[in-house]
C-alpha cells in the first residue's frame, strides 16, 4: 500500500509597497515635500506592522514624484521602528546598480532588523536609473541577466571568483557583512514577459508579479508556466513563492473609497501614458478596472477580500502585496486603509485561505 498527498499552500502573506509618491495633489494644488513624505512613511511602516500585516515594499526610483532612490536606506529606518514585520524592496533596480553593493545593503539591512530583510529585484519599469548611472538602454535584458547572476553567486558564496562584461572580476574575493538569513531572500519580479517568469522558475527564486491594468485571468498562463519549469529543474516545490502585487485602496463604503482614489490614480497614470503613448484615464476606464474582475482593489473591506480570493483562485499564490495608494493621497487616508487591511480584510483573507487547504490522500493496493 503506498501513500500519495497532494498539498496546496495554506499560508497567505499579506502586505503593502510605497512607491512614496510626493506627485501635485489634485485636489489643492499643493504638493508635499519630500521630508514630510519620509515622516509619513516612517508611521505606515509602524501602522502595518502594529496591524499584523507580513511586509513593508519600498520602491526604487530617480524622479521628482518618485524620491526614494535609496529603499535600502528608508527600510533601515524601518526596521529601527518595527518589530516583526518583513522589509522588502518593491523594487531594486539591479540592471543599473552594482550586485557587490546591493548584496552588502541589503545584508546590513537583515543585521539592523535581526533576518527581516528581502530583496525584489527588477529590471524596471522607469529608465531614469540607466543614464544617470552610465548603462545603455539597449544592455537592458544582459545588464539584468548578468547582475542577477553575480547577485545570487555572492548570496550563496562568503569568497567569489566571477567575470562578466559590466563591472570589474572578482577573483576569490571576500563580501561582507553576511546577513542573518541563509540565504537571503532574493525575489524575481515580473512584468508579465514569458522570458522573466521562466528566468525565475529555471533560477528556483520567488517570483513576484505586479497586476497594474487590464484583467488578471490574463496573467494565469504565466503561473501555471512558471510552475512548470519550476518543477522540470527539480527544484524543492515546498520552497515555491508567488506573490501578486496589485494597486488598492480601502474605505468602508464603496464609493467614497473610489471617490478618494480617483483622482490622484487618474492624475498619475494619465501622466505616465503622455510619457508612454498611453490614452488618458477617464472615470468610465476606472470603473471598469475596479469592477469585480479588473486590476483594481479598490472599494470596501469586504470587496477587497472577495477581489483578493478571486485571484487566489486563479494563481493560487502565497503572497498578496498592496499599493496602497497611487499618487499622493492624504496620510490620514492611508493610514485608514492600512488599519483596514490588516484588522478586516488580512485575517478573512487567510481564513478562508487556510480553509481551502486541501489533503488528498490516494490509497493504492
Amino acid at each position: 500500500m503506498s501513500l500519495l498527498k497532494i498539498q496546496t499552500n495554506s499560508e497567505m502573506e499579506i502586505g503593502i509597497y510605497t512607491f512614496g509618491d510626493t506627485t501635485t495633489d489634485p485636489a489643492s494644488g499643493s504638493r508635499i515635500s519630500v521630508q514630510q513624505r519620509m515622516k509619513e512613511l516612517m508611521e505606515e511602516a509602524e501602522l502595518a506592522d502594529q496591524v499584523g500585516l507580513d511586509v513593508f515594499g519600498v520602491g526604487e526610483h530617480h524622479r521628482a514624484d518618485l524620491p526614494v532612490s535609496s529603499p535600502v536606506v528608508v527600510l533601515a529606518a524601518m526596521a529601527a521602528r518595527t518589530k516583526r514585520i518583513r522589509l522588502t524592496s518593491a523594487v531594486t533596480v539591479l540592471s543599473s546598480d552594482d550586485p557587490v553593493r546591493v548584496f552588502e545593503d541589503f545584508a546590513t539591512l537583515d543585521l539592523i532588523s535581526n533576518g527581516r530583510a528581502e530583496l525584489m529585484a527588477g529590471r524596471g519599469s522607469f529608465i531614469e536609473s540607466f543614464p544617470l548611472f552610465g548603462y545603455d538602454l539597449e544592455d537592458y535584458d544582459e545588464l539584468f541577466i548578468e547582475k542577477l547572476n553575480l547577485l545570487l553567486k555572492i548570496r550563496d558564496n562568503e569568497f567569489v571568483t566571477w567575470k562578466g562584461k559590466f563591472r570589474a572580476a572578482l577573483d576569490n574575493l571576500p563580501v561582507y557583512p553576511r546577513p542573518v538569513q541563509n540565504p537571503l531572500p532574493v525575489w524575481i519580479a515580473v512584468g508579465g514577459t514569458t522570458s522573466s517568469v521562466i528566468r525565475a522558475a529555471r533560477l528556483g527564486l520567488p517570483m513576484a508579479l505586479a497586476i497594474i491594468g487590464g484583467v488578471p485571468d490574463r496573467f494565469a498562463p504565466l503561473f501555471d508556466l512558471y510552475r512548470h519549469v519550476y518543477k522540470e529543474m527539480k527544484h524543492d516545490e515546498a520552497k515555491l513563492r508567488l506573490s501578486i502585487n496589485s494597486q488598492t485602496y480601502i474605505s468602508e463604503d464603496s464609493q467614497q473609497a473610489a471617490n478618494d482614489f480617483y483622482p490622484s490614480y487618474a492624475a498619475v497614470m494619465s501622466r505616465i501614458g503622455r510619457e508612454r503613448g498611453w490614452s488618458p484615464m477617464d472615470r468610465e476606464q476606472f470603473e471598469m478596472l475596479r469592477s469585480p474582475e479588473g486590476s483594481l482593489l479598490v472599494g470596501s473591506p469586504q470587496e477587497v477580500i472577495d477581489k483578493i480570493l478571486y485571484e487566489h483562485e486563479l494563481f493560487h499564490h502565497d503572497r498578496f502585496l498592496a499599493q496602497l495608494g497611487v499618487g499622493t493621497m492624504p496620510h490620514d487616508k492611508i493610514m485608514h486603509a492600512i488599519e483596514l487591511l490588516g484588522t478586516k480584510v488580512a485575517p478573512v483573507v487567510r481564513r478562508e485561505v487556510a480553509s481551502k487547504k486541501t489533503n488528498v490522500s490516494v490509497t493504492k493496493e
